[in-house]
């Protein structure tokens, strides 16, 4: 039951986000749906069995940016506002709807991950940085930085690239496995 229900809500999420300004050429569509897919693969890898954990998580992952369609700083809270309001319809309890909350609120880079849910929405939010699509994917964002007047040029996205990959870090055992390899790799092409 977890499953339809999840489909008609990420229908109209996704509906939505349709709706996000087009100069978001990273926190996007397709950014929500490679998030919900690398939550989804993660938790399965990480061994996460309970469905009614792994539909909350997906719902973390599909309302994580919606705060964009609304405002660009601060856009957790706002992500937060959009799913408490939705999620009067949703038939959840009130300590799932907690919990989703908290999953979106550790996206926020500054949060620290604590609980294994928190360490694999985490990890599936920066999941690229470890891939061979890091470069198509991280232009996607330095494009979206320069439209918003968030970087001056590209050799300040150049230097924060290269300490934002320095100082990220993987959480889960499967992330560390797969991805941290290819994301030093990618981290040692942008140094040279």
């Amino acid at each position: 039951m977890p499953d339809k229900r999840f489909d008609i809500i990420k229908m109209t999420v996704l509906d939505r986000l349709k709706n996000l300004d087009t100069n978001l050429t990273y926190h996007n569509i397709r950014h929500t749906l490679d998030v919900l897919n690398q939550a989804e693969r993660i938790a399965e890898a990480e061994n996460i069995k309970n469905e009614r954990t792994v539909f909350l998580l997906k719902l973390a992952a599909l309302y994580h940016d919606t705060g964009f369609l609304e405002t660009y700083e601060g856009h957790e809270e706002m992500s937060c506002r959009i799913f408490r309001t939705d999620s009067e319809n949703m038939n959840l309890k009130e300590e799932e709807k907690k919990l989703v909350l908290q999953l979106i609120m550790v996206t926020k880079s500054s949060n620290e991950p604590l609980t294994q849910l928190q360490k694999i929405i985490c990890d599936a939010d920066l999941d690229y940085l470890g891939r061979d699509d890091f470069s198509a994917i991280s232009e996607g964002l330095k494009i979206e930085l320069l439209c918003l007047n968030k970087i001056a040029d590209s050799g300040e996205w150049q230097q924060r690239q290269l300490n934002f990959l320095k100082n990220h870090q993987y959480y889960t055992q499967s992330s560390l496995l797969l991805r941290e390899p290819a994301k030093q790799k990618n981290y040692q092409s942008l140094l040279s």
